[in-house]
């Protein structure tokens, strides 16, 4: 013989819920609760009617039912970072002189980042963690210039200037080497 469904206490609530319910999470967990004290129905018909496992309905009527019918505000949602290193304060301040250095005209070295971030955490952590710390927070990796920021560009303009092909050089008689001879 089936156990007498529970739930009795908030099956107005539930009620209630099932006309205001903004989710669909919600809205199953309203027809868990409704399903079997309204119309009778077994576990099993009523997962098949709201469209899940047997467990995860018997989930959902328990969740609603601890709740007291009320809906679940406590419980994170989806997305997020569950397995941070650092909270958002936490990886600005820790970024701080780094931000400091790089807009005073410094380079930032990624290898003094990750050494810092180790010893923070007081652990080994990837670079690609360092990456993606720096990532969130604005920053990319430059490719760099296609000329040295110490280079002297009037000495090279001036070597351009000055230098001659070995085709195009003039022989003693004035005239152009001959390429076919």
């Amino acid at each position: 013989m089936a156990r007498v469904a529970s739930g009795k206490e908030v099956l107005e609530q539930a009620k209630t819920l099932l006309v205001n319910a903004r989710t669909i999470e919600e809205l199953k967990q309203a027809q868990a609760v409704v399903l079997p004290l309204e119309l009778g129905l077994s576990m099993e018909q009523t997962a098949t009617a709201i469209g899940t496992s047997i467990g995860w309905a018997c989930q959902l009527r328990r969740r609603l039912i601890r709740n007291g019918g009320m809906r679940d505000t406590t419980r994170p949602t989806r997305g997020g970072r569950r397995r941070q290193n650092l909270s958002r304060e936490e990886e600005v301040t820790f970024l701080a002189p780094f931000i400091e250095k790089a807009s005073a005209g410094g380079i930032l070295i990624m290898s003094e980042i990750k050494q810092a971030l180790d010893a923070r955490l007081k652990r080994k952590t990837s670079l690609a963690a360092t990456y993606s710390l720096l990532h969130r927070h604005g920053w990319r990796k430059l490719a760099p210039d296609k000329r040295h920021p110490k280079a002297d560009v009037l000495t090279q303009d001036e070597w351009k200037k000055n230098f001659k092909i070995p085709s195009q050089e003039l022989t003693r008689s004035g005239k152009q080497k001959d390429s076919c001879a």
